[in-house]
Order: C-alpha cells, then sequence, then structure tokens
C-alpha cells in the first residue's frame, strides 16, 4: 500500500522549488487561454449560438471532476508521473504504460500547433504580414520558440515558473482589458451588432438541441485541456503531497471565469454571427474595434505569449512523465537522468525538443494538411489519459469510499462521473472523426478521416513499443494493482 512519498524518494529534482501561487500559474498557462478563446470560441458560438457561456461552464464540470481525481490521487503519491504512476497504482503496468504513452503522444503533437501560432503571431506582432503568410519564415520561427522554451525547461523549473508568471500576466491583463472594454462600449456605445448580455446565455436549459449541446461540448472541453500541468511539477513544489492538487482544482477554476467572462464579452460586442464569420481568429478580428489601434496589437500580445507559455509549459509535463516511466523501470534508464547542476531532467528535456522540432518540421515538409489533422486527434489522447485517471482514483480508493459520505462524492462519485463523461467523448470523437468531411484537410484515409487514422497510428504503435518493451525489461509489468493506505486521508492536511 502506497502512503505519502517519503522524503527519501525522490528522483533528484529540485525539492522545494515551487510554491502554490507558481503550481497555479503553470496550471493556467498551460492551457494557452488566449490562443484557446481565440481559434476556439466561434466554433462554440457556431454550435450553440449566444449560449457559448453556458457550454464554457458545462465543458468545466467534468475538468473539475478530473481535477478532484488529481488531487487525491496526489495526496497519495506525489510522483512527477502523474497518469503513468497513479493508473499503475490502481489498475496495474499495462494500462498505467498506455496512460503515460498518451500524455508523451499529445504533448509532442502540441507542440507543433503551439509552435507554428507563436511563429505566426510574432510576425503579426511587428506588422510583418507578408512574412506571417510563408511557410518556412513561420517554421523558422516557431522552431526558434520551441529551442528557446526547451533550453528554459532544462536550465531549471525555477527560471521555468518565473517565465510563466511574466507571460501570463501579460496575457491575463490583456484579455481583462478587452472584455472591460468591450462590455462598456455595449453599454455605452451600443455599437453595430452588439447585444445587451442575458442571464440566459449561461442557461444551458436554452441550448436549441441536444446535438447543439453535444457539439459546443465537444469543442470547448479540450480548451480547458493543460491544467494537470501543476501536478507533474509535483516533486519539485512545497508541500508535494496537497499543493500542486489543490492548485489543479484552483486552477480550473481560473480557467473558467476567463473563458466565461471573455466570452460573453466578445458575443455581446460583435454578436453571434461575426464571431462564427471570424472563427479561426476571434480575437485578433475583435481588436481594432474594440481596443483601437495600436492597443489592438495587445491581444496579438495575449496570443503570442498564451502559445509561447504554452509551449514551455508543455514540455515540462511530458519530460516529467517519461522521467517517471524511466525511473520506474517502464522505458530506458537514461531518460531518468537528472542535470547535476540544474536539476531538471536533462536527457527528457532534450529528446522532448528534439521530436517537437523533427515532428512540426516534418509535418510542414510534408504537409500541412497532416500538421492540421493531426491536432484534430489530439481529443482522443487527452479524453483517454484524463478518463483514465478519473477510474483510477475510484478504484485506488476502492476501500475507503464507504466509510464517509464526502470520500463517496469526493474520492468515488465525481472522478467515476469525470470519466464516464469524457469516455463519452472518446466515442463520440472517434465516430466524428471518422467522417472525413469532419477533418481539417477534408481528406479520406482508408475511407476513414485522417485524424482518426493518426490517433490509431499512435495507440497501435504506443502497444507495439509497449510489448516490445515487455520483451526487453519486464519487470515493470510484473507489478501488481495496490489500494490507498488508509493513512493519506486520516492524515492532517496543512
Amino acid at each position: 500500500m502506497i502512503a505519502e512519498r517519503p522524503a527519501d524518494d525522490t528522483k533528484g529534482l529540485k525539492a522545494g522549488a515551487l510554491g502554490f501561487v507558481s503550481n497555479v500559474v503553470i496550471g493556467v498557462a498551460s492551457t494557452a487561454p488566449g490562443y484557446s478563446l481565440a481559434s476556439s470560441l466561434g466554433l462554440v458560438v457556431a454550435a450553440v449560438g449566444l449560449q457559448s457561456p453556458a457550454i464554457m461552464l458545462l465543458a468545466f464540470v467534468p475538468m473539475l471532476l478530473i481535477a478532484a481525481s488529481y488531487y487525491y490521487m496526489n495526496r497519495a503519491d506525489a510522483d512527477a508521473g502523474t497518469t503513468f504512476s497513479w493508473v499503475t497504482l490502481a489498475m496495474g503496468p499495462w494500462l498505467g504504460w498506455l496512460g503515460g504513452w498518451a500524455i508523451v503522444v499529445a504533448d509532442i503533437i502540441v507542440m507543433a500547433n503551439l509552435s507554428q501560432i507563436a511563429g505566426i503571431y510574432t510576425f503579426l506582432l511587428v506588422g510583418a504580414d507578408s512574412y506571417a503568410a510563408s511557410t518556412f519564415w513561420v517554421t523558422l520561427v516557431g522552431v526558434l520558440w520551441i529551442v528557446i522554451m526547451t533550453a528554459i525547461c532544462y536550465i531549471g523549473v525555477e527560471l521555468s515558473a518565473k517565465t510563466q508568471w511574466y507571460l501570463l500576466a501579460a496575457e491575463i491583463v490583456t484579455l481583462a482589458a478587452f472584455a472591460v472594454v468591450a462590455l462598456w462600449k455595449v453599454y455605452v456605445n451600443s455599437p453595430p451588432g452588439s447585444i445587451d448580455p442575458s442571464l440566459s446565455w449561461i442557461n444551458p436549459f436554452d441550448i436549441p438541441s441536444t446535438n447543439a449541446l453535444v457539439a459546443g461540448i465537444l469543442v470547448a472541453v479540450f480548451i480547458y485541456w493543460g491544467w494537470d500541468s501543476t501536478v507533474t511539477v509535483n516533486e519539485e513544489s512545497n508541500d508535494p503531497n496537497h499543493g500542486p492538487g489543490l492548485a489543479a482544482i484552483v486552477a480550473t477554476l481560473v480557467l473558467v471565469g476567463i473563458y466565461v467572462i471573455v466570452s460573453v464579452a466578445a458575443q455581446a460586442y460583435a454578436g453571434p454571427d461575426f464571431l462564427i464569420n471570424n472563427s479561426d481568429d476571434v480575437l485578433s478580428a475583435l481588436g481594432g474595434d474594440v481596443l483601437g489601434s495600436p492597443l489592438d496589437k495587445l491581444l496579438i500580445i495575449a496570443v503570442l505569449t498564451s502559445a509561447s507559455a504554452s509551449t514551455q509549459t508543455t514540455i515540462l509535463p511530458t519530460t516529467r512523465t517519461v522521467l517517471s516511466m524511466a525511473y520506474h523501470g517502464a522505458a530506458p534508464r537514461r531518460f531518468a537522468r537528472i542535470h547535476p547542476q540544474h536539476l531538471t531532467p536533462s536527457t527528457a528535456t532534450i529528446w522532448m525538443g528534439v521530436l517537437s522540432v523533427g515532428w512540426y518540421v516534418g509535418l510542414t515538409v510534408l504537409s500541412e494538411d497532416i500538421l492540421f489533422d493531426s491536432i484534430a486527434s489530439l481529443g482522443l489522447m487527452i479524453a483517454f489519459y484524463y478518463g483514465l485517471t478519473g477510474y483510477a482514483c475510484a478504484i485506488y480508493y476502492r476501500h475507503e469510499l464507504v466509510k464517509s459520505a464526502k470520500n463517496f462524492v469526493l474520492i468515488g462519485i465525481a472522478p467515476v462521473a469525470g470519466g464516464i463523461m469524457l469516455t463519452y467523448v472518446f466515442v463520440k470523437s472517434c465516430i466524428d472523426l471518422a467522417d472525413p468531411a469532419n477533418s481539417e484537410s477534408g481528406n479520406s484515409w482508408f475511407g476513414l478521416g485522417p485524424p482518426l487514422v493518426i490517433g490509431g497510428f499512435f495507440l497501435v504503435l504506443g502497444l507495439v513499443l509497449m510489448v516490445a518493451w515487455y520483451a526487453k525489461a519486464p519487470d515493470f509489468f510484473r507489478r501488481k494493482p495496490q489500494v490507498a493506505d488508509p493513512a493519506v486521508l486520516s492524515a492532517r492536511e496543512p
């Protein structure tokens, strides 16, 4: 049975380097809220109209429920491998390995998208629109962003956290300014196309149909992805068993506030038709009218800092997942190496940077359609490992669930409900992505949509690599599932 991690059971990471607020900052920054809103709000409005704020609230529910499972699993096992380590404990090493694999694949795939956005918005910020339209120059600058953020993560988690403070502060201040000015102009000037906000916008029962509801949630649920990064730095945090898990919950609360307020402000100022017609980037489209020139550049800065911050905070969970897998014998031991001075996962960080650059450049050279379709497949990996973590929590604590109503609800019902919701999202996404018409490119591979084929390819690849590793190093796969030590829940929280 596993109780709280002993003080001497470390992987060599720098203990106590991060405080609670830094944990929250990492969790919020990882979701790239500025970019997520810019690229997704128009799609949500297209699905549900003025009820987009309601969708932001509904999509938040499974995230909060899964955040509860992260909190309780981290109390029992403050391991940087998070899903990999916890699912291994609760459900066995085979599912645990696949959970870790899903995290690594999702993070490498999204790096291509984030670095491309960073490249484009770097040029837009300085008014070099022709360069922003150039695949070569955007790719070059995107690669430079990956290199810079990889170097920051290599040098140390404290530098990473300090960088996130500045990037996230710029992003949130800009989004807040946009929301305040937009709502002020709606009430004072009533610009053409504006609509006075209504409480009905947050009422999910006003959504016109179940299909519209599901379509909206399928888009919105993934803009919350990334808050779990705060838990992957648990071994480098103050109060590692409690602080990071609580920070994950706080991060989801901060995110829902940002998403609801900005979505209300955007659709109040411009109306749903404008947002739908500019769904590629609603914030830049609104910037000139809301903030005027040159302040509209602030929204470009918001998206740029959002993408660059998320690039950095995507490296953190990947390298620590790989570190944990190597430490526990589920991956080559060299990935468990810690830099003697910086106390960071040196080998894993370098490899994350190399693979991210290779994936981004390779797909850009091969086909930008494949790049976009790979991004569309992300939801499958996210729903898989988030949902798996929810189930693992209830299974691991199964002997404790009937000891109190609090345990039954918060450790049993909530994580399982979150897992069921995300399982539904996974299945529904598979069905939708099977149709080539729902892919970014509209292409057909083997009669299926490319995103589903890409997701299936990585699943098969993961199974092959897992079996190959079993043949080489079977000890890890001989581990037996465990149950929680009752002392974990009885221990007094700080």
